[in-house]
């Protein structure tokens, strides 16, 4: 079975998990955690990280610190997990759905703008933060992006839970926006097994945040709190696992761009094919996952009945995430645009990206395509 991305172990996590047991650090905190984030820090080069037990953990404390609250209004990408928009709703805040555009499939700067001067027409208030996704790795057009947040003086948080080692003119994804998040799940570039991470822009910001992920007790000699926090404290044990992974990760990012100009020139010069690639010297994805898209007018076959074959052939592919703005549950959500993103979901395809892949087995996975449509 070739498999879509699972955990490539390659060094020396279970050393430092059994140095982790050994030491009976096996709680949230604890030396592995401290040395886990000072390594994010030196590989970004800027802010402060804070260890936490998801992704979706930092997303939610990224909006908590960029101060949304609720009744507000929060702008999404709408072409996204739903990670990226669950949190505000835990705020008691409501999402905005902006649309992507086609070069990058990210949140797109005109209908951003679109959004927010309407929202503000609608209910006199500008949104509360904008919630903006490198997807599948592929960096957004933040400088763009940015500039349009400041002029309005809204804070950006950087969904990059797909987009760790991925840069943006030169510069690393997560460290983009007023706060980053990243994600360490099981099929992302690194893992801890399930975990994330929140970039701050100083020290002070990411004391503030692990103060609210160890559910904000003060420093008294008994339990007190003025104010709500959460248990978001990533184990010792997972850090041990990803400062193991963190020391392969310039070699994993290279993998996953390798196995995409495998895609890139295996798929690129076939008839119907789309293979998604960076649209510029500006960006520089990780890869995360390589994506394809079918052209219905030159292919008879759609994505899923595509996914059920290769499926067949023990390939698993994966369908590019639904809009949130087409799930059931954000069905009253406000929303910007939505061509885009609903073509790229109809069209879209996932392939297998796994840094642990062979260039033979990539090879076979683009042979199969080829045979199948």
């Amino acid at each position: 079975m070739i498999k879509l991305s699972v955990p490539h172990l390659a060094g020396k996590e279970k050393e430092y998990v059994d140095q982790a047991v050994e030491s009976t650090w096996i709680t949230p905190l604890g030396p592995w955690v401290d040395e886990f984030e000072h390594r994010l820090d030196r590989f970004l080069g800027k802010g402060c990280c804070a260890a936490l037990s998801a992704g979706t953990a930092a997303i939610h404390l990224g909006l908590v610190m960029a101060g949304v609250k609720a009744g507000d209004e929060v702008i999404c990408q709408s072409l996204t997990f739903s990670a990226s928009c669950n949190p505000i709703v835990y705020l008691g805040a409501s999402p905005v759905f902006v649309d992507s555009e086609p070069d990058t499939w990210n949140l797109s700067p005109v209908l951003l703008e679109e959004a927010i001067l309407d929202r503000k027409r609608l209910t006199g208030r500008y949104p509360a933060a904008i919630v903006a996704v490198h997807l599948y790795g592929m960096p957004a057009k933040m400088d763009e992006i940015n500039e349009i947040a400041a002029r309005y003086g809204i804070p950006v948080v950087e969904d990059a839970a797909e987009a760790l080692g991925a840069r943006y003119k030169g510069r690393e994804c997560g460290t983009l926006g007023l706060y980053g998040a990243l994600s360490f799940n099981g099929n992302k570039i690194i893992t801890t097994s399930g975990g994330g991470a929140l970039v701050c822009p100083g020290p002070d910001e990411a004391r503030r945040v692990r103060f609210l992920a160890t559910q904000a007790r003060e420093d008294k000699p008994y339990y007190y709190h003025t104010v709500i926090g959460y248990n978001y404290r990533l184990s010792n044990v997972s850090a041990a696992i990803g400062c193991a992974q963190i020391e392969e990760l310039p070699w994993r990012v290279e993998r996953r761009r390798t196995i995409h100009s495998i895609y890139v020139r295996e798929l690129g010069a076939v008839d119907g094919i789309t293979v998604h690639d960076n649209p510029g010297q500006d960006f520089d994805s990780n890869f995360w996952l390589s994506t394809i898209l079918l052209d219905p007018a030159k292919i008879a076959r759609t994505p899923d009945q595509l996914r059920v074959l290769l499926l067949e052939k023990g390939i698993e592919t994966r369908l590019i995430w639904r809009p949130m703005h087409m799930q059931p549950v954000y069905a009253d959500a406000p929303v910007y645009g939505g061509v885009c993103s609903e073509d790229i979901f109809a069209r879209g395809l996932c392939l297998p990206s796994g840094s642990s892949l062979t260039d033979e087995e990539v090879i076979s996975v683009c042979d199969m395509i080829k045979a199948l449509i």
